[in-house]
């Protein structure tokens, strides 16, 4: 008799749930379709190239708050800005991705590094990072004034990424641009002709 009249309560408590659970899964519901106008890329879009209302569209997705996109009524906003980074059809536009600024400033000089797999940080290069160009000269070279190997500090130019290739097939090289001074630009040239220029990241602060 005991179990009969527990039997009812033990309903009534399944049935609680399972009115709880459908709560639960109408708010789920409910948040999976808020959907947010956004800016896309329809077309590819070069490092520093200006962006057109062509390149651009709009579409409406279920948006995480915790994702940075440039909202549909904002498409206006970042035509005529630059890419920041390449961006690629079927993407989504965030803030970061594009600038105002020139990726080359006056009085600068843009210089092309080839990096062999060896040579390539780690670390990914992106548009903006900091680095030194080290003039390192050829195994055995000699001071032309005292005829002895060279132990000199290595020169060295600063430097700015502006942007940074995908692997060559085959080879594996890649090629970096890098923005140095005018005045630096013509001797890391000379240095990456000869082969004796090697890329390394600097420091945070620049140092």
């Amino acid at each position: 008799m005991s179990a009969r009249r527990r039997r009812p309560g033990v309903i009534a408590l399944s049935l609680a749930l399972i009115a709880a659970g459908g709560a639960g899964v109408a708010v789920l519901v409910l948040q999976v379709g808020h959907r947010t106008d956004v800016v896309t890329v329809v077309r590819d879009v070069q490092v520093g190239q200006v962006l057109t209302e062509n390149d651009l569209g709009r579409a409406s997705v279920a948006l995480d708050p915790a994702v940075k996109a440039v909202r549909a009524d904002q498409l206006m906003s970042v035509v005529g800005k630059r890419a920041a980074v390449e961006l690629k059809p079927g993407s989504m536009l965030a803030p970061s991705q594009v600038t105002k600024d020139n990726l080359v400033q006056a009085g600068e000089q843009l210089v092309p590094i080839g990096l062999e797999p060896k040579q390539i940080p780690a670390t990914a290069l992106v548009p903006g990072q900091r680095v030194e160009l080290v003039h390192v000269p050829a195994q055995g070279a000699t001071d032309t004034d005292t005829g002895k190997t060279s132990d000199a500090v290595p020169q060295t130019i600063g430097g700015r990424v502006v942007k940074a290739s995908g692997a060559a097939p085959g080879t594996g090289i890649v090629v970096v641009d890098v923005a140095t001074s005018a005045a630096d630009g013509p001797t890391a040239a000379a240095w990456e002709a000869a082969g004796t220029l090697r890329l390394v990241l600097a420091a945070a602060d620049g140092r």
